[in-house]
């Protein structure tokens, strides 16, 4: 079974959706069937088959996390230092033909959000980065194109 590397953040995140998901919405879906029930013909009662599609879809999603807990590998990112780019790093990049910075931190696929800052390990840009040291200059090929950036800094959050 292939482990899932992941922040302590990205699998709290995790086990608060989980969490959510089997007491809350399993609850109410269930009611909401029930209640669905009692309206008669189930043939074309259109409440209950949408109740039925969304205890589908949450139990599937309960089952996705379930696993993704099973396989995790929390990484304490706390615990690691250095200059070298590795999973878990807050990276500063800057782009060597406009000199715009960005900030990325490398994280698990699960927990990538690019509007917040996190990109996944198995990105374009976070593969061009492992194993890079501060200082370096990494070339990304990107939807845009090919773009240069220099490593600015590495840091652990």
């Amino acid at each position: 079974m292939e482990k899932i590397p992941m922040t302590a953040g990205g699998f709290a995140a995790l086990e608060r959706e989980l969490k959510q998901r089997q007491q809350v919405e399993r609850p109410r879906i269930i009611n909401a069937i029930s209640e669905a029930r009692a309206h008669g013909d189930l043939s074309e009662n259109a409440e209950y088959h949408a109740a039925k599609e969304q205890q589908s879809l949450n139990e599937g999603r309960i089952a996705d996390l379930e696993d993704k807990i099973s396989r995790a590998e929390v990484i304490d990112v706390s615990k690691l230092s250095g200059d070298i780019v590795k999973f878990g790093a807050t990276v500063t990049l800057v782009d060597e033909d406009t000199e715009e910075e960005k900030v990325w931190q490398i994280v698990g696929d699960s927990e990538a959000d690019a509007k917040a800052g996190r990109i996944s390990i198995s990105s374009p840009v976070a593969r061009a980065l492992i194993g890079k040291k501060k200082g370096a200059s990494v070339e990304v090929v990107t939807p845009k194109g090919a773009r240069s950036f220099e490593i600015a800094d590495v840091r652990w959050a």
